[in-house]
């Protein structure tokens, strides 16, 4: 193996774990944004929603920008 090809399995295995958190970050995003419903003051509901839909964006970016480099990282290995 030459120097291109461990550099390309190092990006691979961190945009794998890259992924793995992305999906646990979006879950727990929704399960804040269900809680949402069992607040009982406004101000609560607003603050949990807040928090579900930025776990949710950053889980999600992290989730497309991992797959994205998984794509190009299995492609150039093969």
């Amino acid at each position: 193996m030459d120097k291109e090809q461990i550099e390309l399995r190092m990006k691979l295995k961190n945009a794998q774990i890259n992924n793995a958190l992305g999906f646990f970050i979006l879950f727990f995003g929704v399960i804040v944004s269900i809680a949402m419903v069992y607040s009982d003051t406004t101000v609560r509901r607003l603050t949990a929603l807040t928090a579900g839909l930025t776990l949710l964006v950053i889980g999600g970016g992290m989730m497309l920008f991992a797959r994205k480099i998984i794509k190009k990282a299995q492609s150039q290995i093969k």
